[in-house]
């Protein structure tokens, strides 16, 4: 047993030692746990910034002007006058993303109770943003009519008060949820491409030989893989944890970090399982590049990172119960974010833990008839 613990030691030393040697490698852990982050984080919006609007103001009242000042940034710009004869030319021209149609007598209308139409015209070419951006301008516009209304002690344009209340994330802050998942995928990624790259660089170095021919086990050569991926990109997760996503993307973290830790301890082993897996079937880098596209791109979509569970398939959804993926960024974010402890999350990490065993005992199970088949 302690023989067995020794060479996995020494060798998963060995792996570590001559990963860090590989510029390339560290150069590119180094950049997908720090730039990448922040990249990914802060390219992908899903709210409006700096959006164009214009108004055609047919009703030129004190209410027309207060819904153009209503319109500020950093979601707009500082809304536009145009005329009515411009409106189907601007459009054309992609001048502005967004022009409001203020018909003749609203003011006079919103006095007598009555609820006149607004018109909304959108360049709909940039389709995410005039989804979101209407939705915005609706809201800022009833507020703006509603708070006039109530001014004059008349009936209230909306049916309803809707008051919105967010939980964890008061301001919408998308750079905080993105910045979580590039995290957590930039993990799964690396994780399964060093495993699976450092087994198969010792194939075409031909040092695999080397090893068959040494008192070791398939388990201790797939071990001292796992273990030599595993805690490099632990110390790059924990690293970026705290410096990128923590103090430079400020991103609150609610829970235990060193819970965290744990439960990401528990993946690790289940992402290089993977790796070995893939590096085991493939016989060149070429084919497990290929191999590694078609594994990582279910991982992440599957996960809810990109799109929540509920909004899958419903055929799909009990399968994502098989991705310890799927269980991992469910208990990551609810740590990070809500604050959950051990209790809330058990069962997720005995999900992991159990797949991730199954996981590596194929991996091993197929390493091992690889060698026999070498040897």
């Amino acid at each position: 047993m302690w023989r067995r613990i020794s060479n996995i030691y020494w060798l998963g030393t060995k792996e570590v030692r001559t990963a860090l040697r590989d510029f390339i490698m560290v150069a590119l852990i180094l950049w997908a746990f720090g730039p990448g982050i922040t990249e990914r984080a802060r390219a992908l919006k899903d709210n409006v910034m700096n959006a164009s609007v214009a108004f055609v103001d047919e009703d030129r009242s004190a209410l027309s002007r207060s819904l153009m000042a209503a319109v500020l940034p950093p979601h707009f710009q500082p809304a536009v006058r145009i005329e009515a004869h411009e409106m189907d030319r601007a459009i054309d021209k992609s001048h502005y993303t967004f022009i409001v149609v203020i018909p003749p007598r609203f003011e006079a209308r919103i006095r007598e109770g009555l609820q006149p139409e607004i018109q909304l015209n959108i360049d709909a070419t940039a389709i995410i943003p005039a989804a979101t951006g209407a939705g915005y301008l609706q809201e800022i516009l009833l507020q703006e009519v509603a708070r006039y209304a109530r001014r004059l002690d008349a009936a209230s344009v909306a049916p309803v008060d809707l008051i919105t209340r967010r939980a964890f994330n008061a301001n919408s802050n998308h750079i905080w949820f993105q910045a979580v998942v590039a995290l957590l995928d930039q993990l799964s990624l690396l994780t399964i491409a060093l495993t699976g790259a450092a087994l198969l660089r010792e194939r075409e170095h031909g040092t695999i030989e080397h090893l068959l021919v040494m008192p070791l086990s398939a388990f201790e050569i797939a071990m001292a893989k796992v273990m030599a991926s595993g805690l490099i990109i632990l110390a790059a997760f924990s690293v970026s944890l705290i410096v990128v996503v923590e103090l430079w993307l400020g991103v609150p973290i609610a829970g235990s970090r060193m819970l965290l830790i744990f439960g990401t301890v528990l993946y690790l082993f289940s992402a290089a399982a993977i790796g070995v897996l893939l590096g085991t079937i493939a016989r060149t880098m070429a084919q497990f590049a290929l191999l590694l596209l078609m594994a990582i791109m279910p991982i992440m979509m599957l996960s809810g990172g990109m799109t929540p569970i509920e909004s899958q398939p419903d055929w799909l959804q009990p399968l994502t119960n098989l991705l310890p993926s799927r269980h991992y960024m469910s208990y990551a974010l609810a740590i990070i974010f809500r604050g959950a402890g051990i209790a809330e999350v058990w069962h997720e990490f005995l999900a992991v833990a159990v797949l991730g065993t199954l996981f590596l005992a194929s991996s091993i199970l197929l390493f091992r008839r690889s060698i026999s088949v070498g040897r």
